[in-house]
């Protein structure tokens, strides 16, 4: 089997050097160019499984040649070497469809296991999604994921950003106020991914001890720790080849970040009470109700993990600025809920509308749902209509 060939692009002679020597060791075949326009003539003369590219480099920059070999040789995977002062370029880069990047000053031992997931990726690309597979409509928010219910223009947005990332394997973090949707949209950019098929694992960070969290996440080995009779195998482990969703990923604790960090580099980790690293493809989304910016701020949350989650960011308004949505989602979750409680409501009254509608929904769409099931409920068995009488007394003083 032929040796695995990696483009090295750097203007540094030494740091060409340094790691072909290294790359070598791992029975790969190097290919060295001292800026992008010799290896846009590399690419051009013969096969190169992976690329490794320096940003800083006279004449092209690193970026650059990244969108070239994204436009002409897509299945490529370019890992970018910037600094880390330029992080948020790097980022903007892989949402541009770079495969990774590494700091400088570089560790060889990480960077060797970041071209190992390249050079995988590379031979096991992910597959396209199928021609067969209906595209979802957002005709009035039908979608996909059967709770994404619209009829805003905002939400038509962030609709068409979820089509246009979900078929990546860029992380996603989905930010907004409890109840705005979160899971949903990630459960969305599941159904229209490549990864459908796969599982969809999700996971609030919140309702697990700190003590717990990481054994949920990475798994244990038996014996670990006190009560762990068997091994146990994690939440990223279950989601290999699928979709893993964090919620309220900033109530992760510090130690947590460090390892979920490795994780989102390097593809592998460890088990609790093991030394042996467990290689996995997951794809991660992430949420949380709170400003990570302001945590980096204060010191509780990681500016390099937070550059990392949000390579593409969702904001998900609250319902109070989207009423147009209120009609289609009450009528949703009308439906629902009758089905589940034996009722034969086919319509919202518009005293009771015009009620749902007056309402500031501090709860957002989860207290609509609520709010709609309570109003079922209530209503009789012969009712054909949810009426304003069926609404609890809060919706009566907005009317």
């Amino acid at each position: 089997m032929s040796k695995k060939k990696i483009l090295i692009v750097d203007d540094e002679a030494n740091i060409r050097r340094i790691l072909q020597v290294a790359f070598d060791r791992e029975g790969w075949s190097a290919v060295l160019a001292e800026n992008g326009h010799e290896a846009l003539q590399v690419l051009k003369s013969g096969r190169v499984d992976a690329v490794l590219t320096d940003v800083t480099m006279p004449g092209m920059s690193g970026y650059q040649l990244q969108e070239a070999i994204a436009a002409d040789w897509p299945e490529i995977p370019v890992v970018i070497m910037t600094a880390y002062g330029t992080i948020p370029q790097a980022v903007s880069a892989i949402r541009k469809g770079a495969f990774e990047y590494v700091t400088k000053p570089f560790d060889l031992d990480a960077i060797k296991r970041v071209m190992q997931s390249a050079l995988e990726a590379s031979q096991n690309p992910a597959p396209a999604r199928s021609a067969a597979k209906p595209k979802a409509s957002t005709r009035a928010g039908l979608t996909a994921a059967p709770d994404f219910i619209f009829r805003s223009d905002v939400m038509k947005e962030i609709y068409e950003t979820i089509e246009q990332v979900a078929d990546s394997r860029a992380t996603v973090l989905v930010t907004g106020e409890s109840g705005t949707g979160k899971e949903v949209v990630a459960k969305l950019l599941h159904a229209l991914s490549p990864r459908a098929e796969q599982p969809f694992v999700a996971v609030s960070c919140a309702a697990l001890p700190d003590t717990l969290l990481e054994a949920e996440l990475f798994g244990h080995e038996k014996g670990a720790f006190t009560g762990a009779d068997q091994a146990k195998a994690g939440r990223f482990e279950l989601a290999n080849q699928g979709t893993l969703f964090l919620d309220e990923i900033g109530d992760i604790p510090m130690m947590t970040q460090i390892k979920l960090l490795r994780v989102l580099q390097e593809r592998e980790f460890e088990r609790l009470g093991s030394t042996a690293p467990t290689r996995v493809d997951v794809r991660l989304v992430t949420a949380t109700n709170r400003n990570l910016q302001a945590m980096v701020d204060m010191g509780e949350f990681r500016l390099d993990l937070m550059y990392r989650l949000r390579v593409v960011e969702i904001a998900m308004p609250a319902l109070r600025e989207r009423p147009e949505d209120i009609e289609p989602l009450a009528q949703h979750f009308l439906a629902r809920h009758c089905e589940l409680n034996g009722r034969h409501l086919e319509t919202i009254a518009p005293d009771a509308l015009r009620a749902l509608e007056a309402y500031a929904w501090p709860g957002n769409i989860r207290e609509l749902e609520n709010t709609l099931e309570s109003a079922v409920v209530r209503a009789g068995r012969n009712d054909t209509a949810l009426e304003l009488k069926h609404l609890p007394g809060n919706m009566l003083s907005a009317a």
